[in-house]
């Protein structure tokens, strides 16, 4: 690393840490983030960014020096997965060049993956269910593992009689087809951990690290769908809440590890069925807060930041969620009024957002500019602001418009 870019470096992490504990600062933070926008900017297809890894990061590299945002996220942890997915047969998504055109996003496939009477199945065995049902479901490359038999019945001589099971066509072939699918995630992230590398060398930070997510969307996203969801808060609360209280150390543990080694300590939790046109204010209180804070919580004992994206409108949650230590979060609000979050949120934790797509991609220059200088003047006022999309740059965004929202961030004083 460079003088220059440890110097870079360092002084946009001190930007965002002063920003993050709610200390005053003379700039708002700025972030490059996106799903398929670099595509678009760089002349490039969707697809292109699902399959082709060195591209993806010259690409972002240039977008990224260009706009000198004060941090960015990597493109490939979430949009280069197209060869691994393929080689998986994986089957919740749709992404460009397998399912949708080249040049559209993912589309999610709403299904049903855990039938509702299987919840005691998942109650009694978590690792047992995943292995045996549901990843069977969601995947090719794991159907296979349906033949292995209940691990824990094996004991003594019996493990030894039970490696029978390893040798049969079915597991043995989910496990080649799971080590050539290994083999590719480790190309990928290879590629994406150097892009990572050199861009901190030239001083400039992630904008996020591990993953986590809440546990009723845990549920409702990966297993039961939003329809099963939507019936289980009525028909199954209790198999619905001891069903999400089981899952809260399996999201902690993966967090938690990821969050130990990587250099940025905000941890990304996507929030999606929390809105206020989704569940009521108290369905929310008893199904949704309770174990998403208990998660919060968890990353927080461990010194990581939960940065967590309220997708929709949010408003009537705002005191509810108001529940957290100070200074130690972000909330990241992509429709609720941000001037609203900051009088009910501006002294408990950071603002992110929340420049609307459609200013992003059918506005003018002018108009993102104005936006974004009121937005600062209200929303920045004392600090804990970070300037981004509702949810990052949209991908039909245009550039001028995106090169305004940062720009912005140097014009305009909180």
């Amino acid at each position: 690393m460079s003088g220059d870019g440890a110097a870079r470096l360092a002084e946009k992490n001190r930007l965002i840490a002063d920003t993050v504990a709610l200390r005053p600062t003379d700039k708002v933070v700025s972030v490059f983030y996106t799903m398929f926008w670099h595509a678009k900017a760089g002349g490039a297809t969707c697809r292109d960014m699902m399959y082709d890894y060195k591209k993806s990061a010259e690409i972002t590299k240039k977008l990224v020096l260009d706009l000198d945002p004060d941090m960015f996220s990597l493109p490939h942890p979430v949009s280069a997965l197209g060869p691994t997915m393929e080689l998986m047969g994986f089957k919740t998504l749709e992404w460009p060049g397998h399912g949708t055109p080249d040049n559209v996003s993912y589309q999610y496939l709403d299904r049903e993956y855990m039938k509702p009477e299987e919840y005691d199945d998942y109650l009694f065995d978590p690792t047992g269910y995943y292995l045996s049902k549901y990843l069977p479901r969601i995947a090719e490359a794991f159907e296979g593992l349906a033949a292995l038999p209940t691990l824990p019945s094996l004991y003594y001589v019996q493990i030894v009689h039970g490696t029978r099971y390893f040798a049969s066509k079915e597991v043995r072939g989910a496990f080649e087809r799971l080590a050539k699918a290994g083999d590719e995630m480790r190309s990928m992230l290879r590629v994406a951990m150097g892009f990572a590398q050199e861009m901190a060398d030239l001083g400039y930070p992630q904008a996020q690290g591990p993953t986590a997510i809440a546990p009723f969307d845990y549920l409702g996203d990966n297993f039961r769908g939003s329809k099963g969801i939507m019936l289980d808060m009525y028909r199954r609360k209790d198999k619905l809440m001891a069903a999400m209280e089981k899952s809260i150390p399996f999201i902690l543990k993966q967090a938690i590890e990821v969050g130990s080694r990587h250099a940025c300590k905000m941890v990304f939790i996507p929030i999606h069925w929390a809105f206020d046109g989704f569940m009521s204010l108290e369905q929310f209180k008893t199904f949704f807060w309770p174990p998403l804070r208990k998660v919060m919580m968890g990353l927080i004992e461990k010194d990581l930041i939960p940065l967590v994206l309220w997708e929709g409108e949010c408003s009537s949650r705002l005191e509810t969620i108001a529940d957290i230590p100070k200074g130690k979060c972000i909330y990241w609000f992509e429709r609720t009024d941000l001037k609203l979050a900051k009088a009910v949120l501006g002294d408990i934790t950071c603002l992110r957002g929340n420049v609307p797509a459609s200013l992003l991609t059918a506005g003018t220059a002018e108009e993102v500019d104005a936006f974004c200088k009121d937005l600062i003047a209200t929303a920045g006022k004392g600090g804990g602001l970070i300037l981004d999309g509702g949810i990052g740059i949209p991908d039909e965004a245009k550039y001028e418009c995106v090169r305004a929202m940062i720009e912005s961030t140097r014009k305009y004083r909180p």
